[in-house]
């Protein structure tokens, strides 16, 4: 009886879904497995940040060697960032660089702003529509923008210059008529084309969180529609309107692809002289342009995420004071009730 008894109570402990002896086995395997698989994704990580990174630390270390090759660090020095700074053509292109990003955060914040304000209030059909296309011109490659808007300014300008010369020669005016071309003003126009997009996608994401009741607020204060965008909506839009344009700017600047194909002779931008350096071979000279147009992108993308935090706290701020005020109506509102009662 007690052995029938023992193996009663074993065969109990085996099949004990609450955790006897033969179901934590399968539990302790899979345990181990998953410390295993845990491991092995931890390492995989490790790996692909390790493949991303360290180049571009090496490319910021041999910036500052003071040997003539790129690839040796004998010593550290400053010397090739005074080169950098000293060589004409580096600051034209830097300068071309310059005004190309700024032209194109400008225009792009401005028309996007715009262009996200008019989305807000168009049809439902045609706002998915349009959304469609600003999303597809993030996500085109930057190779066929540049072949499209290569062969649409190619086009327009075979289009206009004849014009151009047939009002020259009726006017009377001597000397070769002016002719339109490529310049730095089509490789802005090309930024813009994708650049804009990025900014309606920030400025709508806003609006979508923005609180409405403020606006409506405003106009039962007989506000009028521009002191409310001006005085209301606009300082709620504020923060994404500037991560914008400094997106803009960051992806103009660093730009080659596109700008590439529209740029006009002798107006090369910062990435183009760069790519056309190390075709004559890699120097420090070039580490050292890496460097400072990587700490350019890493300090606007540094203050934008300043930007977003300062608007996530402003908005949880105001949300916390709308809950408060809101509560203290009701109260009010409760005690004149029983005040009446």
């Amino acid at each position: 009886m007690s052995t029938r008894a023992g193996l009663g109570r074993t065969g109990a402990a085996r099949t004990d879904p609450r955790g006897g002896p033969a179901a934590r086995r399968p539990r302790a395997a899979l345990d181990r497995a998953g410390r295993w698989v845990d491991a092995l994704f931890r390492s995989h990580a490790a790996l692909v940040y390790v493949f991303l990174y360290v180049p571009i630390a090496l490319v910021v270390l041999f910036s500052f060697t003071a040997g003539t090759r790129s690839g040796e660090l004998r010593g550290l020095s400053l010397r090739w960032y005074g080169t950098t700074l000293g060589d004409q053509f580096v600051i034209r292109a830097l300068g071309n660089s310059l005004v190309v990003a700024f032209s194109t955060s400008i225009i792009a914040t401005t028309f996007g702003t715009i262009a996200a304000l008019a989305l807000s209030r168009a049809p439902r059909v045609l706002r998915t529509v349009l959304e469609g296309l600003t999303y597809t011109a993030i996500i085109i490659p930057g190779i066929v923008i540049g072949i499209a808007t290569l062969l649409f300014f190619v086009n327009v300008f075979g289009w206009l210059n004849p014009w151009i010369a047939w009002l020259w020669s009726s006017l009377g005016l001597g000397g070769r008529p002016p002719a339109l071309g490529p310049g730095l003003h089509t490789v802005v126009a090309a930024h813009v084309v994708f650049t804009m997009a990025i900014v309606i996608v920030l400025v709508r994401t806003r609006l979508a969180g923005m609180d409405r009741s403020l606006i409506e607020a405003s106009g039962d204060l007989y506000a009028t529609p521009w002191r409310t965008f001006r005085q209301v909506t606009l300082p709620q839009l504020a923060p994404a309107i500037l991560a914008g344009a400094l997106l803009a700017f960051t992806f103009s600047f660093d730009d080659f692809v596109i700008a590439s194909f529209v740029s006009g002779p002798g107006q090369p931008t910062l990435p183009m002289y760069v790519f056309a350096s190390i075709r004559r071979g890699i120097t420090p000279e070039i580490n050292a342009i890496a460097t400072l147009v990587l700490l350019v992108t890493l300090t606007v993308l540094f203050v934008v995420q300043l930007i977003y935090r300062r608007q996530a706290r402003q908005a949880e701020a105001l949300r916390a004071a709308a809950e408060r005020v809101e509560a203290e109506f009701d109260d009010l509102a409760a005690g004149s009730a029983a005040a009446a009662a």
